[in-house]
């Protein structure tokens, strides 16, 4: 490449650490809410917690913040540069946002910023993960679990739709970064520690619902503690 493309390539890549480094949680947290994310739920300055911190509004607002900060880099790098430019963008986005220097090096976890940039790179294979993510966060109810496993996915994905080999690799080394990020919910998963989403229609159970499945419950053990001292009535 020309002296020109180099500093276009340089250019692009050092935008996409940068716009991936905004962190729309702390910022919006910090300017309607009068808090900061990082000081609450998980910790994370993603968003999970901020739809745990935040509320669902902001939640999707950051979400949605999070989603571009991958696809405009990239869209901008496969206008003005080469597929091999346009995967190191991709990936600068990611480290951004997981460590960024707006934050001293901290952030979220990649998965929303990764999947934007992946969006904007194969959008034929993203709308297969992405329908996959929502059937496992539905039934499962661990963020996490969908997470992880449609981050595993993704260079898999990419390879059975014969994407070209720079976007395989790169989705390859987003899914390493992503995962790494996770290793505190690996743990938690192992544990059986994981919190689980509650939906409108997973609505707790009701005081008196929970006074009748208690009494339900007292009334068995005494059945089979009266059944034990007593074989005969078998």
């Amino acid at each position: 490449m020309s002296g020109t493309l180099w500093l276009t390539a340089a250019g692009l890549v050092v935008l996409g650490y940068l716009v991936g480094s905004l962190s729309p949680s702390v910022f919006l947290g910090r300017i309607l809410r009068g808090v900061d994310v990082r000081q609450h739920g998980s910790g994370n300055a993603g968003t999970t917690n901020a739809f745990r911190v935040l509320g669902v509004r902001l939640g999707l607002a950051v979400l949605f913040a999070d989603l571009l900060k991958g696809v405009l880099p990239v869209l901008l790098a496969r206008y003005l540069s080469t597929p091999l430019v346009t995967v190191f963008v991709a990936f600068a986005c990611v480290a951004g946002h997981n460590y960024s220097i707006f934050l001293r090096g901290k952030g979220g976890k990649g998965v929303a910023t990764g999947a934007g940039a992946a969006i904007a790179m194969m959008p034929i294979p993203m709308a297969f993960l992405i329908a996959l993510y929502l059937l496992l966060l539905f039934t499962t109810r661990v963020v996490s679990v969908a997470s992880i496993v449609c981050t595993v996915m993704l260079p898999i994905t990419a390879t059975l739709f014969h994407e070209p080999l720079p976007y395989i690799v790169v989705s390859c080394l987003m899914s390493l970064v992503v995962l790494c990020a996770h290793r505190a919910n690996f743990r938690r998963l192992w544990r059986r520690q994981e919190p689980r989403v509650r939906f409108p229609w997973n609505r707790p159970a009701t005081a008196e619902s929970a006074e009748l499945d208690g009494a339900a419950a007292n009334d068995k053990a005494g059945r089979e503690a009266d059944t034990a001292g007593n074989p005969g009535r078998l």
